[in-house]
């Protein structure tokens, strides 16, 4: 079997070693936005159980456990996201420092996974700038459902 069928055998969640390790990433990640002077007028005080929140969001995206749909529901990061008013230098430094934590967290062990990850990133950090923006649903980025990402990217 190649590499690459065995990686698509896998999800995303259980290459990057479930809860456990994304949490780690996640923690990282959360300690880079706050300190990040790019970033710190989106992530001005450490907020509780954004770290649990934001593990949810990617460990369900990655084809983990439904959490985030189940405790928070996907309105709630709208409702977040939401009159932030996202620059393009913070959503390009919130991926840059969200792909960071991964590859620090030696996670980033081969192209696919690393691709994955930065289209992940990058576009979870687009439509939480849109709906950042947007003052009427209708501006809303259209997606209403964690997405659920794969080795080729969004499903």
């Amino acid at each position: 079997m190649l590499l690459s069928e065995a990686l698509t055998m896998t999800s995303l969640y259980e290459h990057a070693g479930g809860d456990e390790a994304l949490h780690r990433v996640e923690a990282a990640f959360y300690e880079k936005v706050l300190a990040d002077p790019v970033l710190k007028t989106q992530f001005t005080e450490r907020v509780p159980g954004h770290v649990d929140h934001l593990t949810w969001f990617t460990a369900e995206s990655f084809g983990g456990p439904a959490r985030f749909t189940e405790q928070l529901g996907f309105d709630y990061i709208i409702a977040v996201h939401r009159g932030l008013a996202i620059t393009d230098e913070q959503r390009q430094r919130f991926a840059e420092l969200y792909i960071e934590a991964f590859e620090e967290a030696g996670l980033l062990d081969n192209e696919a996974f690393l691709a994955a990850v930065r289209s992940h990133a990058e576009f979870g950090a687009q439509v939480a700038q849109q709906n950042s923006h947007a003052e009427t649903d209708e501006e809303l980025h259209p997606i209403r459902e964690v997405p659920r990402w794969t080795w080729e990217g969004d499903d």
